[in-house]
């Protein structure tokens, strides 16, 4: 099994965790560090929705507390037609732990990577830690 399908394995497991008794809209994540660690995350939800935790946000917490600090690459999946991209406040988070090379693949379970962005071209002219040197 190649690395790319461990992840998006990895990412329809992380989906079938996810808590979201108020959307229905499981998404899970997998980021791949620099040396080559995974971290899985899913969303989380809450009673004070919308509250809750992305599964972006899962995996980039899994990541820190494994002692990870930069993301190679990061998988995204979710269910439907359209494609289910990070949110503009993952996209920060992601941002805060990347660079504009780092590559985020969107994902579906049915169809695995279906559209791979690098994070110049999902978030361009970003804010990021560079900015406060």
């Amino acid at each position: 099994m190649s690395q790319a399908e461990q992840c998006i394995e990895l990412a329809r497991q992380a989906m079938s965790k996810a808590y979201v008794p108020y959307s229905n809209f499981q998404v899970g994540a997998v980021i791949e560090t620099a040396e080559g660690e995974l971290f899985s995350g899913c969303n989380v939800e809450n009673a004070s929705y919308p509250e809750g935790t992305c599964a972006e946000a899962g995996a980039i917490a899994a990541m820190v507390m494994g002692g990870g600090q930069r993301i190679k690459q990061i998988y995204v999946m979710g269910a439907g037609e359209l494609l289910v991209s990070p949110c503009g406040g993952c996209r920060q988070r992601i941002r805060e732990f990347s660079d504009g090379l780092t590559l985020i693949h969107i994902c579906s379970p049915e169809k695995g990577i279906r559209k791979t962005l690098s994070m110049d071209q999902l978030l361009p002219y970003s804010f990021g830690p560079s900015n406060l040197l």
